[in-house]
């Protein structure tokens, strides 16, 4: 194949997560490399400071991650929006990182008296088992969940507000990181307020959905 550079972000990451294309690797790099580095530091100094060593180590943990059982989570990686893959390796990079301090302070605590930490909006390979009834239960909702985003706004508002609440809600990125995102264009303010309109409109058409049904039962 020609060049990767030219790629798009979807594009590139089906080209490394459908092959072991050294090319498309050193793009992919070349491109994400900051971010998951960027992640990988602010996300370590919230246990201390880390050294040059552990961060290095972290870093090559993430890229470890992505290409584990034949680049696995890549390859179930679903874009909703434009740019979703920079919220997704966020996601991987921070896990990672949260992942190697909650380990090292269980052998030094035992098991079972870590400090508790938020497991919102783990990547794909915490989500329910492929044909449970709670995967398709999961599936309906955030199926309903969006068709009530795209009813909501439309055109680039649509796929902004859209990328907001899901990089919010199913990536575990917060307003700060969210605003960070060249696509979103929004303060942090903006992207609280967002959200905060977002998921009043989301409770409120489930509540009306809710009574509707429990009307034509009662009817």
């Amino acid at each position: 194949m020609g060049s990767y550079s030219s790629f798009s972000p979807d594009d590139l990451v089906k080209a490394c997560a459908g092959s072991k294309n050294p090319a498309a690797w050193e793009e992919f790099i070349r491109r994400f490399h900051p971010v998951i580095a960027r992640v990988v530091l602010r996300t370590a100094r919230r246990w201390g400071e880390p050294s040059r060593q552990v961060l290095d180590d972290l870093i090559q943990e993430t890229y470890l991650k992505l290409c584990e059982d034949d680049c696995r989570l890549l390859r179930s990686f679903q874009p909703r929006f434009p740019d979703a893959i920079f919220g997704f390796l966020k996601v991987v990079a921070a896990n990672v990182v949260h992942d190697h301090y909650k380990s090292a302070l269980a052998e030094k605590r035992g098991a079972g008296q870590t400090d508790a930490l938020s497991e919102a909006a783990r990547p794909a390979s915490a989500s329910p088992a492929v044909g449970s009834f709670d995967a398709m239960e999961r599936h309906i909702f955030l199926q309903q969940v969006d068709e009530v985003l795209t009813r909501s706004t439309a055109g680039e508002e649509q796929l902004r507000n859209r990328a907001i609440f899901w990089l919010y809600y199913q990536h575990g990125l917060s307003a700060i990181a969210i605003s960070s995102l060249p696509s979103i264009g929004l303060t942090t303010k903006g992207v609280e307020s967002t959200i905060l309109r977002m998921t009043r409109m989301i409770r409120s058409h489930m509540l009306e959905s809710r009574g509707s049904a429990a009307r034509r039962r009662a009817g």
